[in-house]
């Protein structure tokens, strides 16, 4: 039964890391400084779906048929595999992962230039199309595919919808539905969610410089205190021992 659990519990693990190994997480301090990281091979979790499903089955397999029979055993494998396969289906690459963060950290830029279109009297479509176009990287290509259809006759509600389900852009489409919907001005909405982000940026990053200080105080304190140890501690230790002698 021992060896049964060793196998089942390393087939978990196994299934687990295949499952779920992402890349390397991008700092958004990284990406909003513009330095870009090291390119690395993606590795898409999707790729590793049927080996992991297939250890899934085998340890589905060995814990149900020790826990409930060789039945149990039997159903308890194809859910796992059913899971796996599922969660695994769903996972993010490391490439879409970082184009995402680095989506995420240009927002305040891109909803910027839109606000300033817009100022400048374009309209909506216009001033999305163009703040897109201006500005590199996954952020402007993000916003020119969600509204590619608005130069071929799309309805501006619908786009403005699908935008606001984009994980990256979504604020922007929010606020541009919104807009829509209710009749507000829009040069009025983006330029409160322009303001609204940049001011969470700029939050952001004192918050990030204020770890950074509280990070390095450990390091320093640990070299600190055995000189403080050494020359205040031990020789006061030492002369009071002296003296009781």
């Amino acid at each position: 039964m021992t060896g049964w659990s060793l196998l089942a519990g390393g087939a978990v693990a196994v299934a687990l890391l295949l499952a779920g190994r992402p890349g390397g997480p991008t700092l958004v301090a990284d990406t909003a400084a513009g330095s870009d990281p090291e390119p690395r091979p993606p590795a898409d979790v999707r790729r590793h779906r049927a080996p992991a499903a297939v250890l899934a089955v085998v340890a589905g397999l060995t814990l149900g048929r020790a826990v409930l029979g060789p039945t149990g055993g039997v159903l308890v494998g194809l859910a796992a595999a059913a899971a796996v396969w599922t969660l695994a289906a769903r996972g993010e690459s490391s490439a879409e992962r970082r184009d995402r963060r680095r989506a995420a950290a240009d927002l305040p830029h891109l909803v910027g230039l839109v606000a300033d279109a817009l100022r400048s009297g374009a309209d909506p479509v216009a001033a999305v199309r163009r703040a897109g176009a201006a500005l590199p990287g996954p952020a402007g290509e993000r916003l020119l595919a969600h509204t590619h259809a608005l130069g071929l006759g799309a309805d501006p509600a619908e786009v403005w919808r699908a935008l606001g389900r984009d994980p990256a852009l979504a604020p922007l489409g929010r606020a541009l539905g919104r807009a829509h919907d209710t009749g507000t001005p829009v040069a009025r909405v983006v330029h409160l969610l322009a303001e609204q982000l940049a001011e969470q940026a700029r939050a952001g990053v004192e918050d990030r410089a204020r770890q950074v200080g509280v990070r390095a105080a450990v390091p320093l304190g640990l070299c600190l205190l055995p000189a403080f140890v050494v020359l205040g501690i031990v020789p006061l230790a030492a002369t009071l021992l002296g003296d009781l002698w």
